[in-house]
C-alpha cells in the first residue's frame, strides 16, 4: 500500500473503527498493562506462562492500534451513493436474489467488510459484479462452489 493511497470507507465503518480505537485505547490496553504489571509482581518472569500471555496480549493489542492508526489517518469518507438509487455504488444496499432467496447486502470499503453480516467490499468480486449495476440487472459471479447468479431486485 502506497503512502499516498487512501483507505476508503463509509461514513458507519469509519465510527465503528473510532470506537474500537478508543476502546483499545481506554480499556483494553490500560488493562493488559495492569495485568502485566501483575504477573511481573508474582516472581521469576522466566518461567511465568501469566507474564508472557500478558505481554503477548498487550503487543496484539499495540499491533492493532497502530494499525487502526494507519488506517483512520488515510481514511477517505465515501461519498455515498445512496442518494443515486437508480445505480448500486459504494455506500449502497442491495437487495438480490440468488436462486429463491432474497439477500441484502450493503457495499462498503475494504477495512469494513464483514460477510457474515453481509457487508461486501465493493473490491470483492461479489461488490464488483455489483458496482454500477441497476435494479433488474443479473450479475455472475465465480465461486469455489461454481458460478452464483444474482438479481438485484432493490437498490436502497
Amino acid at each position: 500500500m502506497s503512502k499516498k493511497q487512501k483507505t476508503l470507507l463509509t461514513r458507519e465503518g469509519l465510527e465503528e473503527l473510532k470506537k474500537e480505537y478508543q476502546e483499545l485505547a481506554e480499556i483494553k490496553q490500560p488493562q493488559a498493562v495492569k495485568r502485566m504489571a501483575e504477573a511481573r509482581d508474582m516472581g521469576d518472569l522466566t518461567e511465568s506462562s501469566e507474564y508472557t500471555a500478558a505481554r503477548q496480549d498487550l503487543a496484539l493489542i499495540e499491533r492493532r492500534m497502530t494499525e487502526l492508526e494507519e488506517i483512520l489517518r488515510r481514511a477517505e469518507v465515501i461519498k455515498s451513493s445512496q442518494k443515486n438509487k437508480e445505480r448500486v455504488g459504494i455506500g449502497s444496499r442491495v437487495t438480490v436474489k440468488k436462486n429463491d432467496q432474497k439477500i441484502i447486502f450493503a457495499i462498503v470499503g475494504d477495512w469494513e467488510a464483514d460477510p457474515a453480516k453481509n457487508k461486501v467490499s465493493f473490491s470483492s468480486p461479489l461488490g464488483k459484479a455489483l458496482l454500477n449495476k441497476k435494479k433488474g440487472d443479473k450479475v455472475k459471479v465465480q465461486a469455489p462452489a461454481g458460478k452464483i447468479t444474482y438479481q438485484i431486485l432493490e437498490i436502497n
